[in-house]
């Protein structure tokens, strides 16, 4: 294959030397330059990931395109959480509570925030749906309320923590909430998650993959999250060696996990928006915050329960308060359907302030 070949068929190229270089890792310990390495090979099956993502949505259509994404590194960043507390034992009692906190900051505020200034930027001022972009934050909300602020005021055990049968009621109300959210995304109310058409979206008017096309892309996806979840892994030692030569707070090791994990999601969701589909980067962004929480509390409270890991889900007061924050901004923001440079700068800010407020508690 020439060099031209081979750079035409990059996203099939990537994903298949990702798997076979995982493999090669597999008695290999990663530091040093190794680990600056693995960064960049995972940056390139990242972009491969969200090119085959974006080819099973023009062939599916949205919804379901965004919720293929969403769910595939939702289950990617469970199976990583619940590896690490399985091999930690109690020393990841925390890690859970860090990891969706995190994912919910970067969703809701990075991502919401990048979308929003470039699309502003691009296009001055941008639309999405209020009726299906409302609910989805709405249940976001709530579960972030019942997973990461109740547990502060319940009187049953130790503050921070629930009891195993409010795991389970936690996990199962959580679950619940995202297979409705799922429905009324996919089937009852479709049309409140499909973006405006625009102009400036080429793919919009191409003719879409084959069926054939689709399912390649859909292993060739698999395979590159798959690989996405096994460097990270592999980085993993490496992260942590980091946070303590540098003396960092423990919860920076759930940003690096969560940052990791949403990088497809927020490069899909900025070329979204910078084509003016700001709707599809609002499906990304709430549906990954939502899923994070919805599908990852299940499965990591069954681990808790069954291996009798300790789990402590409660926020810092100042953690409570940047969620509080987060929610009220956010109900402002999606409280018009129209939006512009501003709305993102705050939420950046907000993203900066819970950045900085980690490394600087």
């Amino acid at each position: 294959m020439t060099l031209n070949g081979l750079v035409q068929r990059w996203p099939v190229v990537v994903p298949v030397l990702a798997v076979l270089g995982l493999y090669a890792l597999l008695d290999v310990r990663v530091g040093g330059w190794h680990a600056w390495g693995l960064v960049v090979v995972l940056v390139l099956v990242v972009i491969a990931s969200v090119h085959h993502a974006e080819v099973i949505a023009h062939r599916v259509g949205e919804p379901y395109g965004t919720l293929v994404l969403a769910l595939a590194v939702t289950v990617i960043e469970t199976s990583l959480v619940v590896s690490m507390m399985l091999s930690k034992g109690p020393a990841s009692a925390a890690l859970p509570r860090d990891t969706i906190y995190s994912a919910v900051m970067i969703a809701c505020n990075g991502v919401v925030g990048i979308c929003l200034l470039i699309g502003g930027l691009h296009h001055r001022e941008q639309l999405f749906r209020i009726e299906g972009t409302g609910p989805g934050f709405a249940a976001l909300a709530t579960l972030s309320v019942m997973v990461l602020v109740m547990p502060l005021y319940t009187t049953s055990s130790p503050e921070g923590t629930y009891t195993d049968s409010q795991l389970v009621f936690v996990a199962l109300s959580s679950l619940v909430l995202w297979l409705v959210f799922v429905f009324i995304q996919t089937v009852r109310h479709r049309d409140y998650f499909l973006p405006f058409e625009s102009a400036a979206d080429e793919s919009v008017h191409a003719d879409p993959p084959s069926t054939a096309q689709a399912w390649i892309s859909f292993v060739l996806m698999v395979m590159a999250l798959a690989s996405v979840v096994g460097f990270a892994k592999e980085l993993s030692p490496a992260m942590e060696a980091v946070v303590r030569a540098y003396h960092a707070p423990a919860p920076i090791l759930g940003i690096l996990i969560a940052l990791i994990v949403l990088l497809p999601e927020t490069w899909a969701a900025i070329r979204a928006a910078r084509v003016d589909r700001l709707q599809t980067s609002m499906n990304l962004a709430i549906g990954s915050a939502l899923a994070s929480i919805g599908l990852t509390i299940p499965l990591v409270v069954l681990a808790s329960v069954v291996f009798d890991l300790p789990l402590k889900l409660g926020l810092d007061a100042k953690d409570v308060a940047l969620l509080a924050l987060t929610f009220l901004v956010g109900s402002i923001t999606l409280g018009s359907g129209r939006t512009n440079v501003m709305q993102g700068a705050i939420h950046l800010v907000l993203f900066a302030s819970f950045l900085f407020l980690t490394l600087v508690p």
